[in-house]
């Protein structure tokens, strides 16, 4: 069964990060989710649908496979959490599948949500077309181009994708709208928020439904190895909702958590999604957490390679990780990324999402012992990737 066990606190504060910054209007909305989550949550009814469709429609529990040819390459023992194998090709599902259910719950019939990879965009898609639901998908402009092979799977499936063609076009602007949406749509409308961030208590229910993947990863690494856990837990960052999943039942053990976020063109440059290396505490989205800003407060436009990393906030549950010490975050820029895609690539015969591949870029970053245990959390297959892989790698 699902383990509904709060971290925030009944305010949904981490720390100093988190609470429901919202407008008035959004107000009745947030109120009325704040009111039934739990409940939902905990419902058996709800927790059996949850589970059966993991398991038989996504395919869960996901592999964790003992990647032996990276192992020998980083002197140590690298495990990969295969969640790119889910039905969709990411963890993004086991998210869309809960928050879909929930939205049955509260007699929603309109579903909407926001995309930066188009990832969470098919995902939910997905679900909708499953449940018969109707389903509107903002998308920034950009992300519209440069991920046009899930734009494709969206509308197939039966959504609408609305380009955000405001600000740099791309996941931030996206939100921006779904929040619009849902502003002018209260009555009948649910918002499927794809990561951690958003008012309380979107980080608790997408925390929640994600840990489905450090659930597994204890008890898959305790029956291959008979140890009690891992020494490391990586994972990319954007929002946060992989890691968040990776994470959750570790947060409590000696297990050392990684993040890793979007170095862009450099950590040097001013083209980066280094929200954690270089954010200040602000509020975006309705949620108070770290984000790179201007002195005056006003948002920067962030940048990455990878459509689901250039985010200018983070998840109020990583901005309290990084504060209190409990994980700990590097930055990764697009080479190191593209180098590590085509290294996993090679050796394992795995192409990973360009998000997924700032994960694995890590692993030259830290000092590993040659008996550690390291499990990094394979978020989603490289194939909406090609375009940028091709041209980026001068693939002919």
């Amino acid at each position: 069964m699902l383990q509904i066990k709060s971290i925030a606190d009944k305010r949904g504060y981490y720390g100093e990060f988190g609470g429901a910054w919202i407008p008035e209007m959004l107000r009745p909305n947030i109120k009325e989710l704040e009111a039934h989550y739990l409940g939902i949550l905990n419902d058996p009814d709800f927790q059996k649908t949850f589970r059966n469709l993991l398991t038989e429609y996504t395919g869960r529990p996901t592999p964790l496979y003992f990647a032996e040819r990276l192992s020998k390459q980083y002197q140590t023992n690298i495990w990969l959490k295969r969640e790119d194998l889910n039905h969709t090709g990411a963890h993004k599902i086991n998210n869309t599948i809960g928050q879909v259910l929930m939205a049955e719950h509260l007699g929603k019939k309109r579903i909407i949500a926001e995309t930066g990879a188009g990832q969470h965009g098919v995902a939910t898609a997905t679900v909708c077309a499953l449940r018969g639901l109707e389903c509107v998908v903002h998308m920034g402009a950009l992300d519209v181009e440069r991920q046009a092979p899930n734009v494709a799977r969206m509308k197939m499936l039966g959504a609408t994708v609305v380009p955000a063609t405001s600000g740099n076009k791309t996941l931030k602007d996206a939100t921006n709208e779904a929040l619009r949406d849902w502003i002018n749509n209260p009555a009948d409308t649910f918002y499927v928020i794809g990561s951690v961030v958003g008012p309380h208590p979107y980080p608790e229910i997408v925390t929640q439904l994600q840990s489905v993947i450090s659930a597994e990863i204890a008890e898959q690494f305790k029956a291959k190895t008979g140890k009690s856990e891992p020494d490391y837990v990586m994972a990319c960052v954007g929002g946060g909702s992989n890691a968040a999943g990776a994470f959750y039942h570790f947060l409590n053990t000696g297990v050392k958590l990684v993040g890793i976020e979007a170095a862009g063109k450099g950590l040097h440059t001013e083209e980066h999604a280094a929200t954690i290396n270089f954010g200040r505490t602000g509020i975006l989205h309705g949620a108070k957490s770290l984000l790179i800003q201007t002195d005056d407060g006003q948002v920067v436009e962030p940048y990455s390679i990878s459509a689901g990393l250039d985010y200018p906030g983070i998840g109020p549950l990583h901005a309290w990780l990084h504060q209190t010490g409990k994980a700990q975050f590097l930055g990764v820029d697009d080479q190191e990324a593209l180098d590590a895609a085509v290294e996993l690539t090679r050796l394992e015969g795995i192409i990973p999402a360009l998000e997924s591949a700032h994960a694995f870029a890590a692993l030259k970053k830290l000092d590993f012992k040659k008996n550690d245990n390291v499990v990094i959390n394979l978020s989603g297959r490289g194939d909406k990737d090609m375009a940028t892989y091709l041209k980026a790698l001068d693939l002919k």
